[in-house]
């Protein structure tokens, strides 16, 4: 019962996309810094998150490094996008009830559950970035990290942290 307890709690806190959010239990992000300037940005998303979030929340994260760092531009220098697939087969159990009658005959039932086949698959996007106080001209494709930003945290409905600290 424990066991059916904390697979049915999984799937309820696993049954939405992953939110955007530091790496934890059902995915997130995370960050390395390679150089002063330089960072390493994932994202990994659970089966309800699509590719193209996976790969827009790296986006947003590398802004957010960006704009954090002093900076006001960034090139992706190296971008991998990843699908995984996995497939998980549900057990199946058999239940059986019965009757004895006076007589000595019986009547029984048998039910059976599980058995179901489920095609799980994960995304993750992850980018290596150069960050920048200006707009390099050696980079004709430098993302403006504001406006990345403005327009990931818009495109997904994600609270901005100055919205949160304007509530305190």
């Amino acid at each position: 019962m424990k066991l059916l307890t904390s697979a049915l709690l999984v799937l309820m806190l696993a049954g939405c996309a992953t939110a955007y959010q530091s790496k934890g239990l059902t995915g997130g992000y995370s960050d390395l810094q390679i150089a002063e300037n330089m960072f390493k940005v994932g994202f990994e998303g659970n089966g309800y998150t699509n590719p193209q979030r996976a790969r827009d929340y790296a986006l947003l994260r590398s802004a957010e490094l960006a704009l954090g760092n002093n900076y006001k531009y960034f090139v992706i220098l190296e971008e991998a996008n990843e699908v995984k697939n996995n497939t998980h087969r549900m057990p199946v159990e058999a239940h059986t009830r019965g009757h004895v009658y006076d007589s000595g005959s019986f009547n029984a039932t048998t039910r059976i559950t599980g058995g179901q086949t489920y095609n799980i698959t994960t995304p993750s996007s992850t980018n290596i970035i150069l960050c920048f106080k200006e707009k390099p001209e050696n980079h004709p494709h430098a993302y403006n990290a504001e406006s990345v930003y403005e327009n990931i945290t818009a495109k997904y409905d994600i609270v901005k942290w100055e919205d949160i600290k304007a509530n305190f």
